[in-house]
């Protein structure tokens, strides 16, 4: 049963899966069937699949059979009803035909004016097309065209901007054409012709800007001049709150800002011509004289191609190169003050170009590179100002280049230039500029000296002897109580030496001024230039007159007087210097003048001069001196020599007059000492071997004259017989032998009280050896002596005594 169960169970499935088959084989396109059958034939009961196949078979013909059965009357007649319809169509048929040939020919022209409209249209298409694509061509070639214009005109910032539109809007929209490729691979071409035109613009404007330095400088110069005449204006008049102008105000030079985002002009015109004629109350600024346009416009360009940092390297190569020339000063720069103003001129308008384009620019140069630029200029220019100013040797040029570099330096200032090295090395020049002063006046003071008349000056009116105090500050109660003519002490070279010195201080301040020095280190400066002045170029020039050759006693003695009264005048000179520098000699620190010193100095050796001057002209006379020594007449009269040697000793002493008591004194002293040892000399020379008494009388009397000289009082002040004792070793000499009185000698000798106790020893002998050796001349002696013989050999024997005496005095106290 189970068996059965299952078989019916199996036949089930397989008519159910048959049935399946079946349907979709009924369902499915032909084309598909394929894997339908397929899974029959793998099956195992394909037999009663065909027995199912084939009744599903029958059972649709008979349904077709049903459904035919039922149409066939409608088929018939449906039939019947298209038979009558074949022939009427035919009949249209027939109708169609012939309408169709009277349309066709009816339409043959109307064909041809249709097709001639559809070439029209065609060629109305077509020219609307290339319109079309002409309008989208036009901004290419317009665009173009511009940019051919602004290369032609050498407006390359907007060619360049004009290039990039061309680039990158409209050449995209028809990249498709050939022109449009061949303007492709033009635009590098075209933009390295911009780079390589616009770099040609800014070589074009730095040598420009090379070549017309000096003229920016001059402006910028110009301006910072009427500006501190403007402040020095401003200074002089009453003022609350007064503050130093800014650098913005005044930044006169380039007052209108230039926009770094695009160029100030479009046409490349580099340096600009300026007139000859400048107008006085408004002097161009730079700006006015320079187009920067080719520097922005190179810039910009640069910038746009990416290539500004090779930009910005080549500006400063190049400028650096330049500020190398500039700095070169020329090799005669020394000799005239417009080689330094050139110099200058070069180096501020270099500065003021860079400046300006620090402030105009984003970046081209920065503090940093200019800072080194004028530390550089600064290093180079202060090296050749050494230099140079040192061959300055016009104390006028010194001060002008003192003017400019101040000048210079105020500026520079302006600008915001560090100028402290400048003002130092003023310093320096000032030092060489008081060397030139000195040298100046050193020829100053020697033509006064020279041209003076070493006279008192003269004054017949009250007009004149008001012009002397006028200019020189001198007071004498008693000389303003006497009438008209009157002379002055001192002579003419007094006045003009005092007002030289305040001169010369005048010229020592004007080199002060802008220093920006208190007034303690100009009072400083003043007073030891002055000094040097004084003991070095007014004492070599007083020296070198009190020591010529030609120089006589009467000028020696007013030089004595003159630098007596310009030694007193040395405090009016402290004064002077106090009222111009307004610092009080008491103050710490300040120095002192030491034209007393000076004057002094100068009196002594006028004084010595004196001395020297007047043994002189006593040597002078006494070489006149023609004495017999071995006359046997005794004169009457003293020698003609020293009679003429005594009144020029009178006449001058007179002149003594107004020195001081004590150098006429000393003067006075002096001649009698000298005369008195010259007398002596004549006495003992060496050449006079043989003396008679009778020549000693003779110089006896020459001797009483010069006493009886001193006993007269040349010169007042000196005590009775003060004078005399300068001859006093002559006196006692010529007493011992005239009155031959050896005993009282011999026997005083050594002692405090001897008679002759100014006799030397070995003086005696000397002129003792002198008479003894004429007395034994036997060739001189004459008849008339003979019957005296006997008294000759006594006093031969009577000399031989006392010259034996003698030289035991000298032996002992030798011994």
């Amino acid at each position: 049963m189970e068996r059965v169960k299952m078989a019916e169970a199996e036949s089930l499935e397989t008519a159910a899966e048959h049935e399946r088959i079946l349907r979709e084989i009924e369902s499915t396109d032909t084309a598909c069937i394929g894997p339908t059958l397929r899974s029959v034939y793998d099956g195992e009961e394909h037999g009663r699949f065909m027995e199912k196949l084939e009744t599903r078979i029958r059972n649709h013909d008979r349904e077709i059979e049903k459904m035919c059965n039922f149409h066939y009357q409608g088929f018939v007649d449906s039939i019947t009803e298209l038979l009558k319809v074949r022939g009427e169509a035919q009949k249209l048929k027939n109708q169609v035909t012939d309408t169709n040939r009277k349309l066709q020919h009816e339409g043959k022209e109307l064909v041809i004016a249709m097709e001639e409209l559809k070439q029209c249209r065609l060629q109305q298409r077509n020219i609307s097309a290339t319109v079309d694509k002409l309008m989208l061509c036009l901004p290419v070639l317009e665009m173009y065209s511009k940019l051919r214009d602004q290369m032609k005109t050498k407006r390359h910032y907007p060619a360049l901007k004009t290039l990039e539109h061309l680039e990158h809007t409209y050449l995209p929209q028809v990249s498709h054409y050939r022109f449009c490729k061949v303007m492709v691979d033009n635009i590098p071409k075209l933009r390295e012709e911009i780079k390589d035109v616009s770099m040609s613009d800014l070589k074009d404007f730095l040598e420009s800007i090379r070549k017309h330095s000096d003229k920016i400088g001059e402006t910028a110069m110009k301006q910072a001049q009427q500006q501190r005449n403007l402040d020095n204006i401003i200074l002089q008049q009453p003022r609350i709150g007064s503050k130093r102008k800014s650098k913005k105000e005044a930044y006169t030079i380039f007052d209108t800002e230039i926009e770094s985002t695009s160029p100030k002009s479009e046409q490349d015109s580099g340096i600009l011509d300026v007139e000859d004629e400048e107008d006085e109350e408004e002097v161009p600024g730079a700006q006015d004289l320079v187009d920067f346009s080719p520097v922005y416009r190179c810039l910009h360009i640069y910038s746009v191609l990416g290539a500004r940092e090779t930009f910005e390297n080549y500006y400063r190569k190049q400028r650096r190169k330049q500020a190398r020339l500039v700095l070169q000063p020329p090799s005669n720069m020394h000799e005239t003050l417009d080689g330094y103003r050139k110099y200058f001129n070069q180096i501020v308008g270099f500065f003021v170009v860079e400046d300006h384009i620090l402030h105009t620019t984003q970046g081209l140069v920065n503090r940093a590179y200019i800072d080194e630029l004028w530390e550089m200029a600064l290093s180079k220019t202060i090296a050749a100002l050494r230099t140079h100013s040192s061959y300055c040797s016009d104390p006028n040029l010194v001060l002008d280049l003192k003017n400019l570099i101040v000048l210079f330096a105020d500026t520079l200032q302006v600008y915001g230039f560090p100028v402290n090295q400048l003002f130092d090395m003023l310093l320096e020049i000032r030092d060489q500029y008081s060397e030139t002063l000195l040298k100046k006046w050193s020829g100053i003071f020697r033509n006064i000296l020279d041209s003076d008349n070493y006279s008192p000056i003269p004054v017949t009116s009250e007009e004149m002897y008001k012009k002397v105090i006028g200019q020189f500050p001198f007071q004498d109660t008693e000389l303003e109580k006497q009438p008209f003519p009157k002379k002055f002490p001192f002579s003419e070279f007094v006045p003009k030496v005092y007002n030289q010195i305040k001169e010369f201080i005048y010229a020592c301040l004007k080199f002060s001024e802008d220093l920006h020095l208190s007034s303690t280190e100009v009072d400083d400066m003043i007073r030891k230039s002055t000094n040097l002045l004084l003991t070095r170029t007014l004492s070599n020039s007083l020296q070198n007159v009190i020591k010529r050759k030609n120089i006589g006693l009467t000028e020696l003695v007013q030089i004595i007087i003159n630098t007596t009264h310009l030694e007193k005048s040395c405090k009016y000179l402290e004064e002077f210097i106090t009222n111009i520098t307004n610092v009080l000699p008491e103050t710490v620190h300040t120095t002192k003048l030491y034209g007393t010193t000076t004057f002094k100095d100068a009196r002594h050796a006028a004084e010595e001069e004196i001395y020297t001057n007047l043994n002189q002209k006593i040597d002078q006379f006494l070489q006149l001196a023609d004495y017999d020594w071995v006359a046997g007449d005794l004169g009457s009269e003293a020698s003609d020599y020293l009679v003429d040697l005594i009144a020029f000793l009178r006449s001058t002493f007179a002149v003594f007059t107004h020195l001081p008591g004590k150098v006429a004194q000393t003067a006075c002293m002096s001649a009698c000492k000298h005369l008195a040892t010259s007398l002596m000399q004549l006495l003992l020379e060496a050449e006079v071997r043989q003396l008679t008494l009778g020549a000693l009388q003779q110089f006896n009397l020459d001797v009483r004259e010069c006493e009886q000289f001193a006993r007269s009082g040349p010169v007042p002040g000196f005590q009775e017989d003060t004078l005399q004792l300068a001859f006093i070793d002559l006196r006692q000499l010529l007493d011992l032998f005239i009155q031959w009185d050896w005993s009282t000698y011999l026997a005083d000798y050594g002692q405090p009280t001897c008679k002759y106790l100014r006799v030397n020893p070995v003086t005696a002998l000397t002129l003792l050896e002198k008479i003894s050796r004429e007395m034994k001349d036997t060739s001189r002696k004459n008849n008339m002596f003979a019957q005296f013989r006997k008294n000759e050999r006594d006093k031969q024997k009577l000399i031989d005594t006392v010259a034996k005496q003698l030289r035991g005095l000298i032996s002992s106290h030798h011994s």
